[in-house]
């Protein structure tokens, strides 16, 4: 199933991501105008600095007006692929390298607005490296026990999505590699 784009203006373009209108005819035949953000995508990283115990990054989220509990993430650059987004990422944030990737997944946070997807990965064999914040990244690295995270996805503490979906995807493929 797809749509037909007939016409598109652009509303506005961002640093990060452009909101543009599309008029467009739908598969059943009806014509309808669609605003959506068009979001180069991103790649957020569950890092493990030792077993059972997690990395997360308590960030400053000015749309939130909030700091909230996070996994490392950020938006990967024009024709970068999302590995290597994820590795500088880890090593921007948290100022840390991985000697081990393993794909989780990706995922589509908003997809009713939005064609930004997210790629997950699971990190370990970290090492130190130097950290190199944006200058509009406020945030500090914590290390947490894995059940904590968890727990803290119940109580609330985390509402992250990216983050609640990693974790679940990361407990999953730990269940299956008997890690």
């Amino acid at each position: 199933m797809t749509s037909t784009l007939n016409h598109r203006d652009t509303v506005s373009r961002g640093r990060v991501f452009d909101v543009v209108r599309d008029h467009i005819t739908l598969q059943n035949g009806e014509h309808t105008t669609m605003e959506v953000i068009r979001h180069p995508g991103a790649a957020a990283i569950v890092a493990f600095p030792r077993p059972g115990r997690l990395l997360l990054v308590h960030q400053y989220r000015y749309p939130l007006d909030a700091t909230i509990w996070e996994i490392p993430a950020g938006t990967l650059n024009r024709d970068e692929a999302p590995l290597a987004c994820a590795r500088r990422e880890l090593e921007e944030e948290a100022g840390l390298t991985a000697g081990t990737w393993h794909a989780l997944g990706s995922i589509t946070p908003v997809p009713g607005y939005s064609d930004e997807r997210i790629h997950l990965f699971l990190a370990t064999g970290l090492t130190t490296a130097r950290q190199r914040l944006d200058p509009d990244e406020i945030l500090s690295v914590h290390t947490v026990a894995w059940e904590e995270a968890l727990g803290m996805i119940h109580t609330g503490r985390i509402q992250d999505a990216k983050t609640i979906a990693a974790l679940y995807l990361a407990t999953n493929w730990m269940r299956e590699n008997k890690v």
